[in-house]
């Protein structure tokens, strides 16, 4: 018999699916987790604890085949009087990991000390990703091996060789995942969510949910707004039908070009400590000698252009990624072309890493490809790709060879649900920042509009992605007062921005130390667009 929540609403957008739900949450909901150590390869320390919940693959078909979810846990470290139950996060991606989420207990995150008095702190890999029932759709070795050609065309030839990879790769994934990817969809996934909480014993969903984890939590909040308790959206996917998922990625290549920007007038600005050039211009021009050169012959063999901009693109993400960034183009400019290599190129060796890159990069693709229906015309595609680079370049036509996989899918392709709720939800706490490249504000506007009650917190003068994970008290101190009372304020809030960067000293710089690779932000979330 379903728990009283899970009866309570059956807004599952279609029949056989809403009963397919109730009655796998149910059989979770009986069986509860199964709570063990963590396997030691999965480097999660104690007390973390580890488990599976069981899922269908597909919910019109409950009795049928079914896949196991990993999923992850650290009590609350308060009183038994002050738990409140269980926080469960999304980090985004499509793709990303939520399994390092009790980290943030573990290694004692200051900004995360209050909410883990109350709350279990609990992750997941979704389906597809990491340990529940992985996806690929290519050897992960040829996945991250470079150098790639580059991604900006510059002949009808190079566009059709760019064709041909991305035909390539959807066919990869029917060969190598074919049954999984009907079934990769966000209401699905949204669905897991509330079979997970069933397993918990939770008869409300608490949750967070970053990026690509803000659309999944519009999802749930459409087809489960009854089962909600509490719920933070950071950095918010526009849910509008028509931008899922064609449109929000021509819409980030605006917007990280404006970021780029940022990125580029805090570096000329601190000139005195990068050697760049004390204008943007000059700044851009430092780069696009960068990226000559590395077409022209890639650096250390392995370092060209398709490379520079992965490994540029995390500046206009992650403000924390301003200085290290910084510093290892600097390094470069300043002769240290190793340092370059040593923080781009990939490490053939990892092949635990690079299984997960490959595994990410597929669930990202098959759950886009899947969620919508996409223009097979290639016209089009190069007509808006083409017309954007004009006045976008930065990561226009990089983006457009990511998605064009679902271009030529070899699955079904569904329609996006009308993301909404006014009855039975509880207020939905909203956080944005104004200039965000992954998830442009506009996002979170229509978010706000479409969950009725909602509360929307604006970070002016800022464009980091994932703002909760950010010092910013004004930010912060009302996370904390929602999650523990559930209270919002009477209306939308705007917050200053956090702290800039700041640069290594000037004088410090003829002997500016490269950053290695691993003194970049670590990411917990595989953004939107990678």
């Amino acid at each position: 018999m379903a728990t009283p929540a899970a009866a309570s609403d059956s807004r599952s957008y279609g029949i056989p699916e809403s009963v397919g739900v109730e009655i796998a949450a149910a059989r979770a909901a009986h069986a509860g987790i199964d709570w063990k150590a963590c396997p030691a390869d999965w480097g999660f320390e104690a007390p973390i604890q580890c488990g599976y919940v069981k899922v269908p693959l597909d919910y019109a078909k409950p009795f049928g085949k079914t896949i196991d979810l990993a999923v992850d846990r650290i009590g609350s470290t308060g009183t038994p009087q002050e738990r409140q139950g269980a926080l469960i996060y999304n980090p985004g991606g499509p793709g990303g990991s939520g399994m390092r989420f009790p980290r943030r207990v573990t290694t004692k995150s200051p900004l995360w000390v209050n909410t883990s008095k109350a709350y279990d702190f609990v992750g997941f890999d979704p389906r597809g990703v990491g340990h529940s029932a992985p996806i690929s759709c290519i050897d992960p070795q040829e996945f991250v091996k470079a150098p790639k050609a580059d991604p900006v065309p510059d002949s009808v030839a190079d566009k059709n060789a760019q064709r041909k990879l991305a035909a390539e790769y959807a066919d990869g994934c029917k060969a190598r995942s074919g049954e999984m990817l009907p079934q990769m969809t966000t209401p699905n996934t949204a669905r897991d969510l509330d079979v997970i909480r069933a397993a918990l014993g939770e008869k409300k969903l608490n949750y967070l949910g970053v990026s690509y984890g803000t659309y999944l939590g519009g999802v749930y909040a459409t087809l489960f707004p009854t089962h909600v308790r509490r719920m933070i959206v950071d950095s918010v996917v526009n849910p509008d039908q028509d931008n899922i998922w064609y449109e929000a990625n021509l819409g980030q290549d605006v917007a990280f070009q404006g970021r780029w920007n940022d990125w580029q007038d805090w570096v000329a600005k601190n000139d005195a400590s990068f050697h760049l050039g004390d204008t943007r211009a000059k700044v851009q021009a430092q780069y696009e000698a960068l990226r000559a050169k590395a077409k022209a012959n890639p650096i250390g063999g392995v370092v060209g252009p398709a490379e520079l901009i992965g490994f540029f693109q995390s500046a206009p993400y992650y403000d924390s990624s301003w200085v290290p960034v910084a510093k290892t183009f600097a390094a470069y400019v300043a002769g240290d072309t190793q340092a370059l290599v040593d923080a781009i190129a990939p490490d053939m060796s990892d092949i635990k890493g690079n299984a997960t890159a490959e595994n990410g990069n597929a669930v990202y693709t098959a759950v886009e490809c899947a969620d919508a229906k996409w223009p097979t015309s290639w016209a089009k595609w190069d007509r808006d790709n083409s017309k954007l680079h004009e006045q976008y370049p930065f990561l226009t036509w990089s983006n457009a060879w990511m998605n064009l996989p679902c271009a030529t899918w070899k699955a079904k392709q569904s329609t996006p649900i009308e993301v909404g709720a006014k009855r039975g939800l509880p207020p939905v706490l909203i956080v944005q920042s104004e200039r965000d490249a992954a998830t442009p504000y506009e996002g979170a506007v229509s978010m706000h509009k479409r969950l009725a009650g909602s509360r929307l917190i604006t970070e002016q003068n800022a464009g980091s992605h994932g703002v909760t994970s950010l010092v910013n008290p004004c930010i912060n101190t009302r996370v904390d007062t929602y999650l523990l009372t559930g209270k919002v304020d009477a209306k939308d809030v705007t917050c200053g921005p956090h702290a800039t960067p700041v640069a290594p000293a000037p004088a410090a710089a003829k002997s500016l130390a490269p950053s290695a690779a691993s003194d970049l932000p670590a990411r917990e979330e595989l953004p939107a667009v990678r």
